[in-house]
């Protein structure tokens, strides 16, 4: 079992930054390929960023592109998600996910999730 818990959610002004953290416990972090999702109210979640084990490319969802970085500490246990430049349209719940396979992570059926920290961009 791992057990996935977000933070760092909060409220942003447009074109301003944050960076959302997630700790897993349980087995060993190293080993699982790492995501975040995302879902918008009256929307489907969608994946925005996935990583396999460390050191490999990660792969991003065309709109966070450029704006949005996954980095992870395996002595932390932790994954990052920084995010710049965020838009209004950004504003969505982000959850953290972990899978044993990269593949079945960027299909969107990670083996586990976490309860969600909001993400609120709006002057």
């Amino acid at each position: 079992q791992v057990k996935l818990v977000e933070s760092g959610g909060g409220l942003v002004q447009p074109g301003g930054d944050l960076k959302l953290s997630c700790v897993a416990s349980g087995r060993v972090f190293s080993t699982y390929a790492m995501g975040w999702f995302r879902q918008a109210p009256g929307k489907e979640r969608e994946l925005l960023v996935a990583q396999g084990v460390s050191g490999d490319t990660p792969y991003y969802t065309d709109s966070v592109k450029g704006r949005f970085a996954i980095s992870r500490d395996n002595f932390k246990n932790t994954v990052f998600l920084q995010m710049n430049s965020l838009k209004p349209e950004d504003t969505a719940v982000y959850y953290c996910a972990a899978a044993g396979a990269f593949r079945t992570l960027v299909d969107g059926r990670p083996n586990y999730w976490g309860k969600g920290t909001q993400v609120t961009v709006s002057s």
